[in-house]
């Protein structure tokens, strides 16, 4: 039989708002996650405990400030060394995969979730995921809001209130509402901090 979930995985329009088995696990995240953004920062170790529960996978050392929220948990994947600031939102209906050495700055927003345009499809409670992908060694500024089905190439940056609606390529500054690639990261940016 084919479930909602599948639906999702699939990139199809599902019911979101009111499949059961969908309903019960975004709740069994939010008790998780009610349980992470209570606790204080000296229970840091605790906090990370209850985020390997959550997410889908994790590869070593990672932080994920508080207050964090999504909807599932167990379609985010995090890299070695990844840090996400405070405030950080992602829209799990797909997956979303980050590379090593990601750095997320506070109040992103990663939306794997789309609603149809027509108001019927809409208010009957379906909607889209498409998953997003930010390659290794990336850096995302401070408001950012990436939209579903995008990936960001490794190395790129995306500049402080951006909205990230296509791919955006490898080694860029990218900036703008919508987001666009800016120039190429060379090495007289590197030289710029020595």
């Amino acid at each position: 039989m084919e479930t909602e979930k599948m639906k999702a995985r699939e990139g199809r329009l599902y019911d979101a708002n009111y499949d059961a088995e969908l309903l019960a696990e975004r709740a069994a995240c939010a008790d998780l996650l009610y349980t992470f953004n209570q606790m204080p920062p000296s229970m840091a170790g605790e906090r990370k405990t209850v985020l390997r529960r959550l997410l889908g996978r994790v590869k070593g050392d990672f932080a994920i400030l508080p207050p964090f929220h999504c909807d599932y948990g167990y379609n985010i994947e995090v890299g070695e060394n990844f840090f996400m600031n405070t405030g950080c939102v992602v829209l799990d209906g797909a997956k979303v995969v980050f590379g090593d050495n990601v750095f997320v700055a506070p109040h992103c927003g990663f939306y794997t979730a789309g609603h149809p345009l027509d108001a019927e499809r809409r208010n009957r409670g379906l909607e889209y995921a498409y998953p997003i992908t930010v390659g290794n060694d990336v850096w995302i500024g401070g408001h950012v809001c990436v939209l579903p089905g995008v990936s960001i190439g490794e190395g790129s940056v995306i500049g402080a209130g951006s909205v990230v609606t296509k791919d955006i390529p490898p080694h860029v500054l990218a900036a703008g509402n919508p987001c666009r690639v800016i120039r190429e990261i060379t090495e007289v940016d590197y030289e710029k901090y020595k």
